[in-house]
């Protein structure tokens, strides 16, 4: 499969992240038939020519290649095992990536459920957010036959960045790898929200407090950028809403139960972003469990002006 070739691509869920990734495939040159349960999510894609389909059947039926890009496993499985959905349009020998954080239970029940149907199905979850779906930058966490990947490249490459898209091991490895990612990244979170919110009730500048922690052993990417948009600007990510990362925590805790790994710490993060969501509300930002701490010590986690972009001490 190369650009050169007519290559139809089916995309089915154009929510933040779907509607950057569409925009690029289309922008690369790929056929578009799309669905979502909000058609007016496609009004960009129809007129820049893209096909509306009213059902994930029909997607499938008019695509050499169909992916999903769905909230949580629950819709996977709605949208590929429905009456209407991906399965009952699908030719045999086609392929379905999924490209949504998820678990594997739903690609292995079409396996077991198909296994004469020779489909190709690989998992592919993203990092990078809204953003990097927008200006075609994602990383992409590739499970399934490295002949596959090989293969669907450029359709990858059209939507991530061509460094970053890794074959990451067997079918649902993807989504193993991505629910790790978040899980840890949430934990950064918590454990940088407490110790910041420890260290200024202990009387120490947040920014000095900040270039410490970098300076240390302790510094994380966490810690030294992804922090700075509450910092600086009281950002808590409103992009990703808290509902989806508690999601992506319960599905890290249920793999880490299916493999039969403990994860005591895993789960206080989740509790404590339960609790934020709860005080918040499902659409807050997936920072938002550092507000917590900013409430709890009555003072909000901001650098001061003059310190942005300095270095504090020598």
């Amino acid at each position: 499969m190369t650009n050169s070739q007519p290559t139809t691509v089916g995309f089915i869920g154009l929510g933040n992240m779907g509607s950057g990734m569409t925009r690029n495939l289309q922008k690369s040159g790929f056929a578009l038939i799309v669905n979502d349960i909000r058609r007016e999510a496609a009004a960009e894609l129809l007129a820049g020519g893209a096909i509306w389909a009213d059902t994930p059947a029909e997607v499938a039926a008019a695509s050499d290649v169909v992916i999903t890009m769905l909230p949580t496993p629950r819709h996977v499985d709605a949208v590929v095992n429905g009456l209407d959905g991906i399965l009952a349009g699908i030719r045999d020998g086609g392929t379905w990536i999924d490209m949504s954080t998820s678990v594997p239970e739903v690609a292995n029940r079409v396996r077991a459920d198909h296994p004469d149907r020779g489909l190709h199905i690989v998992d592919a979850p993203v990092s990078g957010m809204s953003v990097g779906a927008s200006n075609g930058m994602l990383q992409i966490f590739v499970g399934g036959e490295a002949s596959d990947l090989q293969r669907l490249r450029p359709i990858f490459e059209a939507m991530g960045d061509p460094e970053r898209i890794l074959h990451v091991g067997k079918a649902g490895a993807g989504y193993a790898v991505k629910l790790m990612i978040n899980q840890l990244w949430f934990s950064h979170l918590v454990a940088t929200a407490e110790v910041l919110a420890i260290g200024v009730k202990a009387g120490v500048d947040l920014e000095v407090l900040r270039q410490s922690l970098i300076a240390s052993p302790a510094n994380s990417n966490f810690v030294e950028n992804d922090v700075l948009g509450i910092l600086d600007h009281g950002d808590y990510d409103e992009g990703f809403a808290i509902a989806l990362a508690c999601k992506d925590l319960g599905l890290s805790i249920d793999l880490a139960r299916s493999v039969g790994v403990p994860a005591e710490l895993s789960g206080l993060v989740e509790q404590i972003y339960r609790r934020a969501k709860a005080q918040y509300g499902d659409r807050a930002g997936e920072m938002t469990p550092v507000k917590l701490y900013e409430d709890l010590i009555g003072v909000e986690l901001r650098r001061a002006p003059a310190t942005v972009g300095e270095q504090v001490f020598a």
